[in-house]
């Protein structure tokens, strides 16, 4: 028998085979065994097809304490999967010979007959589902939430209710533009990324779809689909084009603050572990006695220290409260979400601790198939009057329903385990569960005994004016970004995000160019300076002009 092995599978099985007298190891000089040897030059010679077993065996198991579980991932499975079972269709149906087709003669054609061929083919035809149209590349893990601190005078949302209250949670970091196999690396995938919390909770599903900037490119929620698609691909090159990037940047001027931290050092933190999550919009809490208070939830990572081993990825967990009298004499619209809150005016107080201590046992099950929506929000948690979470509110809800079907929610990263789900709602495609059993499907009725819960009432709010389509495009546009420039930014920070915004806005037309440097020059002069100063130096070919990716 002889067997051709890379160099190091036979490094790591050599001390398992006791082939001393059996075994002649055969390089094509058997003098030189250092760098000169091939790695894939010298053969095994002279063993037994047992031989040749007990070695791999051997080395399989030795990967059991392998570092590097994802790519062994195959081999510790082989270890740790002792069933011997026979292959079957979907349907449970045994399989004599998944290597051949059924055809009439050796070189005869299929037959339609072949049910277990067309039943493989069929399924392999509809084994992906749609991508989502944002948020598409993303990663997921499993942990919990830890109340440490007594907020229940704000809220008597049941994940509140105690300190030292465990909630199960799941968590989905996703890049807001880029494609299922796009680049982690990318500045315009990580200067926008949805850090997405589900708890689990006994009054049913909490979703905080967030992100890791406490700010978004507009306002106004029916700009959603077109900001997105000025950040995707041409429809007719299906390239990125930084003419559609900026163009739209530079005429919805809102977007100024969002754009200026993409290009900063945070729109490329390192890795999701080490950056910071936020709710982004302006939510309400309810307490007991229906006392509302405006909130924004923030969360920040924990994790300083780059160890694996029990380092369980932590973020604290905080709220900025905000009444209702102080939000009608507010300085500036407070449910804008382009601007952040003072935490000055507004300080940080803290809540609990997210941890995650469990990755997903399945990619497709339990990270795409997860569908968040900000619509799920349980008693003693409400919207506010922020616009592009209304928006939100049903767009999330639509698009799971789109990409997985009406009965999401009864998929098993999609349920609401710690309650019992009775309702109305029957039938539909792919219904996982019992459907309910024998109970009514209409209501009122006689028969089931259901009661409404007074409990999950929303608060009480009034609300009035003229029904219009009102222009929030100028709303005062640079302010904040004027103290991100100016306060925040150191001056080396401010150079590499003025180099970042020039690399990439170098290949966008002249007029967009002009526009967009007196756009951020709205900002600060010095600012417009900068990038004026960098494209000439890039045009004039100036080879000392450093970028900073």
């Amino acid at each position: 028998v002889a067997v051709v092995c890379n160099w190091h599978f036979f490094q790591t099985c050599l001390p398992q085979l006791q082939w001393a007298s059996s075994v002649a190891i055969s390089p094509s000089r058997t003098s030189e065994w250092g760098d000169n040897l091939r790695p894939e030059s010298f053969t095994v010679l002279n063993s037994t097809v047992t031989d040749i077993h007990q070695a791999l065996k051997g080395f399989s198991y030795e990967l059991l304490s392998s570092s590097d579980p994802v790519g062994d991932q195959l081999l510790v499975y082989k270890q740790t999967n002792h069933e011997e079972n026979r292959i079957v269709t979907g349907y449970g149906v045994p399989v004599d010979n998944m290597a051949a087709t059924l055809t009439a003669g050796y070189h005869g054609p299929v037959l339609l007959q072949d049910v277990i061929f067309l039943d493989s083919m069929a399924h392999f035809t509809r084994e992906r589902i749609p991508e989502r149209v944002v948020h598409a590349k993303g990663a997921g893990a499993f942990g919990y939430f830890e109340v440490t601190h007594d907020i229940t005078k704000y809220t008597k949302a049941v994940v509140f209710s105690e300190i030292g209250k465990k909630t199960p949670i799941t968590v989905r970091f996703s890049f807001v533009t880029g494609e299922t196999g796009s680049a982690d690396t990318t500045r315009f995938q990580k200067g926008s990324t949805w850090l997405s919390i589900r708890f689990y909770t006994e009054d049913g599903l909490w979703d905080l779809v967030g992100n890791n900037t406490p700010i978004f490119f507009i306002r106004d929620p029916i700009l959603f689909p077109l900001v997105i698609h000025s950040q995707k691909r041409n429809p007719k090159t299906n390239i990125k084009d930084a003419n559609m990037y900026w163009d739209f940047i530079s005429l919805r001027p809102e977007c100024t603050h969002q754009a200026m931290i993409t290009f900063s050092d945070r729109g490329i933190p390192d890795g999701y572990r080490f950056m910071h999550g936020y709710g982004s919009h302006t939510f309400k809490m309810v307490n007991h006695h229906q006392e509302p208070v405006y909130v924004k939830f923030h969360y920040r990572s924990g994790t300083s220290i780059m160890q694996l081993k029990r380092n369980y990825p932590t973020w604290s967990f905080y709220i900025q409260v905000m009444t209702f009298h102080e939000a009608e004499k507010f300085r500036w619209n407070p449910f804008d979400l382009t601007k952040v809150w003072p935490q000055d005016d507004y300080p940080l107080i803290p809540v609990g601790k997210l941890v995650l201590n469990k990755n997903p046992n399945n990619y497709h099950t339990d990270v795409e198939q997860i569908g968040f929506s900000p619509a799920h929000m349980i008693p003693g948690i409400e919207p506010s009057p922020d616009k592009m979470l209304h928006g939100r509110l049903f767009a999330y809800s639509d698009t799971q329903r789109y990409r997985l079907g009406p009965n999401y929610l009864q998929l098993p990263v999609n349920r609401a385990f710690k309650t019992e789900i009775r309702n109305f709602q029957r039938d539909g495609a792919q219904t996982y569960t019992n459907n309910q059993g024998g109970a009514p499907n209409y209501y009122p009725n006689s028969f089931d005994g259901l009661k409404n819960d007074p409990n999950a009432a929303i608060s009480r709010y009034n609300t009035s004016g003229d029904v219009a389509r009102y222009n929030s495009g100028d709303e005062d546009n640079f302010s904040q970004p004027q103290l991100f420039w100016r306060n925040v930014l150191k001056p080396d920070e401010r150079e590499r995000m003025v180099q970042n915004i020039v690399n990439n806005l170098k290949d966008a037309a002249d007029f967009i160019q002009d526009r967009t440097v007196k756009m951020f020059s709205e900002v600060d002069p010095e600012f417009g300076f900068m990038l004026s100063d960098g494209l000439s130096k890039l045009a004039n070919n100036d080879k000392s002009y450093q970028f900073h990716f």
